[in-house]
């Protein structure tokens, strides 16, 4: 359970920062974003969850806010998968948490 837990933890992790940094990329490139190279790269790691999200959304929300909304969503299963880990960390004792 604590290998599948840290896991989900690690998984929202690396896409947390790839949709950061995305978002501080297209801050950097501006208008040419779209032929940035690490752009495309960080796009391409995002994009599944992106769409997940966009699935799971109503068609009221519009497909510019997605990117935030799964970001919100990451963080929050980031969060409920550290207190998680943190529980089992202390049922079954540090030592065997490293």
């Amino acid at each position: 359970m604590l290998l599948f837990v840290s896991s989900v933890k690690l998984v929202a992790e690396i896409a947390l920062l790839a949709l950061a940094g995305q978002f501080l990329l297209a801050l950097l490139a501006g208008a040419r974003r779209e032929r940035n190279f690490f752009y495309r790269l960080l796009q391409i790691l995002t994009n599944p969850f992106v769409r997940g999200v966009r699935l799971i959304t109503p068609r009221v929300v519009l497909d510019r806010h997605i990117p935030l909304a799964a970001f919100v969503l990451l963080a929050m299963v980031w969060a409920i998968a550290t207190l998680v880990k943190i529980n089992l960390c202390l049922q079954v004792g540090v030592e065997h948490c490293k």
